[in-house]
């Protein structure tokens, strides 16, 4: 099924049903209000918003409407916590980052002053259920809620050779898809972990990256048994992926800095610009039917 989070002037918003088109959607005001209330008992809602899913699907719902990704916050507008993994490291990493406000898939990005550049990284990420403290990757897979696309904010300092020095980048906030969806949602594309589908990546409509997105170095079950080794994760845990980049660059870029340093390795400088005013970046997922998943973050910079 897939799940939505509309504004309502609240600080966490209104949950609706979506239709696997994205077409209609529905309130599921009568079953639970918020996303939160429904992962913190999920084996009692998840059925029941499932069968409004599937009433949904066969133009059944009574009280459908047309749905509107503009209304969307973020899937989970605020959570008790956020963790990113690194996909570059040789062992799993999961990176404790602010969760107070979840950016929407429209909100604005926010351009830095020099001498930082503005840069974001395009990837996906899981909403979990309750993780025990030390559970294996099995039950850490299996804990996972739903996925959603997510497009994290990075201001970039240079080191001087217009290249960035990670250590000293600064995250300012994480934007993500309109829509969640249950693993299940992802069929086939769905193994182990993974979600085997392609990750498109455009700013100004030019194309900066047809990323495989099921290339993670770690999957989320090893993430997410990493991130519960001391401690156990509470419901409503956002879990990143991190920015998913394909080895040599063969499919493009989830992100300017990993194209930046191609350009200074290959031709000895970086040309692409950071990001400035009035840029618009759009993240998408669509299936093997052609069809957005999850609908697409689209960003423009202020």
């Amino acid at each position: 099924m897939k799940l939505a989070t509309y504004s309502d002037g609240s600080r966490d918003g209104q949950l609706v049903v979506v239709s696997r088109d994205l077409t209609q959607a529905h309130y599921a005001s009568d079953i639970a209000g918020r996303l939160q209330t429904a992962l913190d008992d999920w084996n009692f809602y998840a059925p029941q918003l499932q069968a409004l899913a599937v009433q949904l699907d066969a133009g059944r719902a009574q009280h459908a409407f047309a749905f509107d990704p503009a209304r969307c916050l973020a899937p989970l507008p605020r959570a008790y916590q956020r963790l990113e993994g690194a996909q570059a490291e040789d062992a799993p990493r999961a990176i404790q980052r602010a969760s107070d406000v979840l950016l929407a898939a429209r909100d604005p990005i926010g351009a830095a002053a020099q001498p930082q550049g503005t840069d974001f990284g395009a990837g996906l990420a899981v909403i979990t259920g309750d993780v025990p403290q030390g559970a294996t990757p099995e039950q850490g897979q299996d804990a996972i809620r739903l996925i959603t696309p997510t497009n994290t904010i990075y201001w970039r300092v240079s080191a001087g050779d217009g290249v960035p020095t990670a250590s000293v980048d600064q995250q300012t906030g994480a934007a993500f898809g309109p829509v969640a969806v249950t693993p299940d949602e992802l069929g086939a594309a769905w193994q182990e972990g993974r979600a085997r589908l392609i990750l498109s990546v455009t700013v100004n409509g030019r194309k900066l990256g047809l990323i495989e997105a099921g290339e993670m170095r770690w999957s989320f079950g090893v993430l997410i048994a990493h991130a519960a080794r001391g401690r156990p994760l509470a419901a409503g845990t956002v879990v990143g992926s991190g920015t998913i980049d394909n080895a040599g660059g063969a499919r493009g870029f989830a992100c300017l800095a990993d194209k930046r340093a191609a350009e200074l390795a290959r031709e000895g400088a970086a040309h692409t610009p950071w990001l400035c005013a009035s840029d618009v970046v759009r993240v998408e997922i669509k299936g093997t039917d052609g069809v957005s998943v999850f609908g697409a973050i689209e960003q423009a910079v202020i």
